[in-house]
C-alpha cells in the first residue's frame, strides 16, 4: 500500500512582527532584509505560548481535517529543535493533550529538514501495515533561540507549527519516492547553542545545490519529469535559494509555494505551513504531483515527490 497525506493543520502565533518592526530594534532595514531574504514579517510567540502549545494546535487541526480521532493514531512524530524539555518529548505532550491514547510517541531532530525526516520515517510504518494513521508535525519556537542583536539571523527566524496525518491511500497516489541526506561535515555553518549562528555564505552555497539536486533526484526515482510538476514546496529560508530550485526545474513562478514573506524561516514547521496555505487557497488539487524539499543544520536535507489525494 502507499502513504499519503489524509490531513494537514497548521498553528502560526497572533503577533506580527514586521522588518519596519525590526529596524527600530538593530542596525537594518526593510530594504535589506526583502532583497537579501524575501521576508517581510514573521510571526513571533509570546512567552506563554510553548513549542507544544502550537504543536498540539496543529495536530488537533489535521486529525479534525483527515476526518479521524485522536485515538485512531498510532503514532506521533515530532520534528523540533526548540522542546519545552530535553524530555519529556513533545510527541508525548501532544499524545496527552489531544487524547491519542493508543499512540506511540517520539521527536526527532534533523532542523529545517525535520519534517520531511519526519513524514519518510511515518511513511515505512503505514507502508509496512504496522501502523494505519500516523501524525506528524513540524514545531519550532525559534525566537527562544536567536540573538536579537545579531541582524543576520534575528531576521530571519519565526514560529510556528504545522501537521500532517499519514494514512493508506489508493494506488498511484501517495508518496511515490524520497530522499534523505546529511553532510555532518557541515554542521559547523549551521547549529544552535543558546543562540542560532550561521555561517550564511556557505550555508547558502550548499542550500542552493541540495535543493535543486534533491528535487530532481525524487522525480527521477518516482518515473516523473520536471514538467509532471503541478507545485513545488520548498523550505521557506531564502527567496533567492528558493527560485534557485524552481529554475534547475524549469517551472514557472506560479508553480512555487512562497510564504516565507509571510511568517520568514520557521524551520521544520514552514513546509507543512506553506502546504496548508496552498489547500487552504484551493490551489492543490487531487493528482496534482508535488514535490517538497528542505535542507537544514546538520547538514542535513530531504525530500519527497507525491500524488496528492486519498
Amino acid at each position: 500500500m502507499n502513504a499519503g497525506i489524509w490531513g494537514m493543520g497548521r498553528y502560526t502565533p497572533e503577533n506580527v512582527v514586521t522588518n519596519f518592526d525590526l529596524e527600530k530594534k538593530m542596525d537594518t532595514s526593510d530594504e535589506w532584509i526583502r532583497t537579501r531574504t524575501g521576508i517581510e514579517e514573521r510571526r513571533i510567540a509570546d512567552e506563554n505560548v510553548s513549542t507544544s502549545f502550537m504543536a498540539i494546535k496543529a495536530a488537533e487541526k489535521a486529525i479534525q481535517n483527515a476526518g479521524i480521532q485522536p485515538e485512531e493514531i498510532d503514532l506521533i512524530i515530532t520534528a523540533t529543535v526548540t522542546p519545552d524539555h530535553s524530555f519529556p518529548s513533545v510527541s508525548c505532550q501532544i499524545q496527552h493533550e489531544i487524547g491519542a491514547v493508543k499512540a506511540a510517541a517520539m521527536d526527532i531532530s534533523a532542523a529545517c529538514a525535520g519534517f520531511i525526516y519526519g513524514i519518510v520515517t511515518g511513511k515505512q510504518f503505514v507502508e509496512s501495515g504496522a501502523y494505519k494513521h500516523v501524525l506528524v508535525i513540524g514545531a519550532e519556537k525559534l525566537s527562544s533561540m536567536i540573538d536579537w542583536n545579531d541582524r543576520n539571523t534575528a531576521v530571519l527566524f519565526g514560529d510556528g507549527a504545522g501537521a500532517a496525518v499519514l494514512g493508506p491511500v489508493s494506488e498511484g497516489r501517495g508518496i511515490l519516492s524520497f530522499e534523505l541526506g546529511a553532510d555532518g561535515r557541515g554542521g559547523k555553518h549551521l547549529y544552535g547553542d543558546e543562540f542560532v549562528h550561521m555561517n550564511g555564505r556557505e550555508v547558502f552555497k550548499f542550500a542552493v545545490r541540495q535543493m535543486g539536486e534533491s528535487s530532481v533526484s525524487v522525480l527521477e526515482k518516482a518515473g516523473l519529469t520536471k514538467e509532471d510538476v503541478d507545485f513545488l514546496m520548498p523550505h521557506q529560508a531564502n527567496i533567492r535559494i528558493m527560485e534557485s530550485a524552481r529554475e534547475r526545474l524549469g517551472l514557472p513562478p506560479e508553480k512555487m509555494s512562497v510564504t516565507v514573506n509571510q511568517f520568514g524561516n520557521t524551520s521544520s514547521a514552514s513546509i507543512p505551513i506553506t502546504v496548508v496555505e496552498e489547500l487552504e487557497k484551493g490551489n492543490v488539487k487531487d493528482d496534482d504531483v508535488v514535490v517538497m524539499v528542505g535542507f537544514g543544520g546538520g547538514l542535513t536535507w530531504g525530500a519527497i515527490a507525491m500524488k496528492w489525494g486519498r
